[in-house]
């Protein structure tokens, strides 16, 4: 059983940052890919950022703005967002592979955080 508890949250206006983060339970977080997803209202669950232990991949959507990183001293898993936009507006997940693939299939994603609010007013 993997926990995974995010926080950094909250409201921004449009050009503004934020900074996630994800604590994960796991006793092989180095193992696992991780990956950040986003929900908007009526809107499908897409991924935004994942990060294996060799890669790192991001939705054009957020490229150039959004970085992923982790620290595996920490079992934590970080995502930074610059140059916000309203259409970032979602709950935000973070959620554990496993298998260390880090692709951007939620399917293959075995545990996922409570999910965290990012609004962002223009």
């Amino acid at each position: 059983q993997v926990q995974l508890v995010e926080s950094g949250g909250g409201s921004v206006q449009a050009g503004g940052s934020l900074r996630l983060s994800c604590v994960a339970s796991g006793r092989t977080f180095s193992n696992y890919a991780m990956g950040w997803f986003r929900q908007a209202p009526g809107k499908e669950r897409d991924a935004v950022a994942a990060i294996s232990w060799s890669n790192t991949y991001y939705a054009d959507s957020v490229k150039g703005r959004f970085t992923i990183s982790r620290d595996n001293a920490k079992n934590t898993v970080h995502l930074q967002m610059n140059s916000l936009k309203p259409e970032d507006t979602a709950i935000y997940y973070c959620a554990a592979d496993l298998y260390g693939r880090g692709t951007f299939n939620s399917k293959q994603y075995d545990y996922w955080g409570q999910g965290t609010q990012v609004t962002v007013s223009s």
